[in-house]
């Protein structure tokens, strides 16, 4: 009897080490967290053109249609909940057809994406694509740099910026905004065995943190974007700014906020800061999840 207890424990041990051992192995490691405490309060709209008023009209109208009946909430469960997101393809230009040109800026998710098959995807996207049917036009997407996609709109290569792009007073300047469809902020994005922000509860803690780093270090963010505004400071700009004081660290920009976070990895910047939605959709699939 003693030694067939001995046995079953023995073999229940073995057990209870052996999943252990395929539990450990089976979870991946996180290699980024973001601290979702928001260090400012942003909102995201389209840009159209300012002689275009009647065209600004149609996508006002459209946004509260979707917004009324339920689509708009669709679109967004389709990346911030358990939907099914839609992918297409853009038609190609030709200016002797109707179609609806949008100026965007893929990697910057979940709100413009580009599949290695070239099918567009984000919530943005998703959106132009059934303002395009709304309209009875053809869909046509001009994927560039970030930094010119407000441009784009100004100079008339494009009807119409979608590209989480934040109201900004300079931005206003040159194009009109859209009615605000989303609510963003900016937060910082760690390695996820990095513990300095981990007893902060508001974003103020987080930004005495980051007000506390010297000239010596970096933070990334991605080109052209309110991340780096936030690390560069607008202070000077009165009330055409936000008023962020700006960091002693130094900006490091990047094409893409995914970018920003592999030079992170690789020791070549402290910290990320961008936008709460992308952040959180990056570092998860960077996660593997």
């Amino acid at each position: 009897m003693k030694k067939s207890y001995l046995k079953i424990a023995a073999a229940f041990m073995a057990l209870v080490l052996m999943l252990g051992c395929f539990a450990g192995c089976g979870a991946a490691k996180e290699k980024f967290k973001v601290i979702d405490l928001p260090l400012s309060e942003e909102e995201y709209a389209f840009a159209v053109s300012k002689d275009n008023a009647d065209f600004l009209k149609q996508v006002n109208d459209f946004l509260k249609k979707i917004k009324d009946n339920g689509k708009f909430d669709e679109i967004c469960n389709n990346y911030f909940g358990d939907g099914t997101p839609l992918t297409f393809k853009s038609a190609t230009l030709d200016t002797s057809k109707d179609q609806l040109v949008v100026a965007t800026s893929t990697g910057f998710e979940p709100f413009e994406m580009v599949d290695q098959e070239g099918k567009y995807s984000g919530v943005d996207l998703e959106i132009a694509y059934y303002l395009a049917q709304e309209l009875n036009l053809e869909l046509v997407i001009q994927d560039m740099d970030f930094t010119a996609v407000v441009n784009a709109v100004q100079t008339g290569i494009c009807d119409i910026a979608m590209a989480g792009l934040t109201i900004t007073p300079d931005r206003e300047k040159v194009v009109t905004f859209s009615d605000s469809y989303y609510n963003a902020s900016q937060v910082v994005i760690t390695k996820a065995d990095d513990t300095t922000f981990d007893n902060c509860k508001t974003g103020e803690d987080v930004a005495a943190i980051l007000a506390e780093l010297g000239a010596d270090k970096k933070v990334g963010c991605q080109e052209g974007t309110t991340g780096e505004l936030y690390i560069k400071g607008d202070a000077d700009k009165g009330d055409e700014g936000y008023g962020f004081e700006g960091l002693k660290a130094q900006a490091a920009a990047y094409k893409y906020v995914a970018l920003a976070i592999t030079a992170m990895e690789q020791g070549q910047v402290a910290y990320v800061i961008a936008d709460n939605g992308p952040a959180k959709a990056i570092t998860s699939k960077l996660n593997g999840k």
